[in-house]
């Protein structure tokens, strides 16, 4: 048992050292900062003016509430207040403002991927393969190993 814990353990040092995982932690970082970024500018930015053209119309106080168990629905002039009351609401109004951080986020990412792609140097055509039997690098277009004669 401890031979295999001690073995878990040396897997798990290599892992997390190897390059990639650190580089996906600094990515899940930069992430989760840009993410707050682009929920202020929703919010913040884009979100008031949206809603001034539509009559002023604040999103984060649009929503429904759903009746009570005596069937009866009573109207409260924020979200806030129905919550406090204590009144179940689906709060659409977030959703909205939710669903355009995650298109303008998606963009971003767009946009990010497409100017790295247009940046990094063209990658050498790839021409060989690797025999799934005997490991042996054999032309891309081989349909039978040369080495171990297998069929690819």
């Amino acid at each position: 048992m401890i031979k295999i814990l001690k073995q878990n353990l040396k897997e798990f040092k290599t892992f997390a050292i190897k390059g990639n995982v650190i580089d996906m932690a600094v990515g899940i970082i930069i992430g989760v900062s840009f993410g707050k970024i682009i929920d202020s500018l929703v919010k913040d930015i884009i979100m008031p003016p949206l809603g001034w053209m539509m009559g002023k119309v604040d999103f984060t106080n649009l929503y429904l509430t759903l009746p009570d168990y005596n069937g009866k629905i009573t109207k409260y002039p924020t979200l806030e207040a129905a919550q406090n009351a204590g009144a179940v609401t689906i709060n659409y109004g977030i959703f909205i403002n939710t669903l355009i951080s995650f298109i303008i986020i998606t963009f971003a990412v767009f946009i990010i991927v497409k100017a790295i792609n247009k940046f990094r140097t063209k990658e050498e055509k790839i021409t060989t393969k690797l025999c799934p039997k005997c490991f042996t690098d054999i032309d891309i277009r081989a349909i039978k190993c040369p080495n171990c004669t297998a069929d690819i």
